[in-house]
């Protein structure tokens, strides 16, 4: 995956060196990076794709929107008709199994017609889309209902061997984290592996605890610009760095019954007293197990850095210590 992601990089700076797009549907430019001749895609077909969105800001000339490589959950796509001319379905319908390919589309085009705002900041009204398909699956003459079915099924196979993936390298997923860290790391009976980088005051926090904690979820691998991989935090300056800042969110120590965390983070927690900051490295089951959630996929490794700011008994509404 990573060679994936070098080559993929590769050929966006490149192509943005020599500037050698030709002129697509509508506002659409593009380059095809790679063909390998296989059938185009048509509308009805079913993909399987990898891809980096990237914007160009005030501050940022490739500000990265999305990356399912960072993710690590290449993205499924039902191709449609043409919303405009010169949307992402003209382009994928360029390109074949195994092609990949640079798009430059107009965010004002795709504002109008998504409903999807554009970010703010920009510097120009392009985004760009490096997109390498991985399978297709195509329609062909198959009814609706028939190619519904095979559409369950491919993606079902997809999904279950990508789990079966993550499954196989969760070990040396969280023993890579910890090397490139140079962690100390204590490991309980659980699995959980943490650091407690002080251990706060004697008060100990127990299940009916509502906790006030500030905390950075972030995955064992890091983005392929370097930065941290993180999924939450409640930190707005780790948020800005991480490029995961929401003018939305409220950056502050949250509350968070203690019960309701997951079970990794629970030991952890129970592990320093208020004052206290743990990072802790979580096996899957001890987070969010085989089915994941949200971002995160099954059988996926965490690690949390947590200070305990405060611990509020049942029935208390004011924090005991800050």
């Amino acid at each position: 995956m990573k060679n994936g992601i070098i080559i993929l990089l590769a050929a966006a700076l490149g192509l943005s060196a020599c500037n050698r797009f030709e002129k697509g549907e509508g506002d659409m430019t593009y380059k095809i990076y790679k063909s390998d001749g296989k059938p185009k895609i048509q509308d009805g077909d079913y993909v399987k794709l990898n891809g980096i969105q990237t914007v160009e800001t005030n501050t940022n000339p490739d500000s990265v929107m999305v990356n399912t490589y960072d993710n690590e959950r290449p993205a499924f796509f039902a191709i449609s008709k043409s919303m405009f001319k010169g949307d992402l379905a003209s382009g994928l319908k360029l390109l074949g199994e195994g092609d990949s390919a640079v798009f430059k589309l107009n965010l004002d085009s795709m504002e109008k017609y998504s409903g999807q705002p554009k970010p703010k900041g920009l510097k120009s009204n392009i985004a760009s889309f490096t997109i390498k398909i991985e399978k297709v699956l195509h329609k062909g003459k198959d009814p609706d209902s028939i190619f519904d079915a095979k559409k369950r099924l491919f993606f079902e196979a997809e999904y279950k061997a990508l789990n079966e993936k993550n499954k196989v390298v969760e070990p040396a997923k969280i023993a890579k984290y910890i090397a490139d860290n140079q962690l100390k790391v204590t490991t309980a009976p659980s699995g959980l592996q943490y650091v407690i980088a002080a251990p706060g005051n004697a008060e100990r926090a127990v299940l009916t605890d509502t906790v006030l904690i500030d905390y950075t979820g972030q995955f064992t691998n890091k983005k392929s610009n370097g930065s941290i991989n993180v999924f939450d935090t409640s930190d707005a300056k780790t948020a800005k760095e991480a490029g995961v800042f929401s003018e939305s969110v409220q950056y502050v120590p949250r509350k968070l019954p203690l019960g309701q965390l997951p079970q990794g983070v629970v030991q952890g927690i129970q592990l320093i007293g208020v004052g206290g900051k743990i990072k802790m490295i979580l096996p899957s089951r001890l987070g969010f197990g085989e089915n994941g959630g949200g971002p995160i996929n099954p059988f996926t490794p965490l690690v949390f850095d947590v200070e305990l700011k405060g611990i509020i008994k049942p029935g208390m509404e004011q924090v005991l210590s800050k």
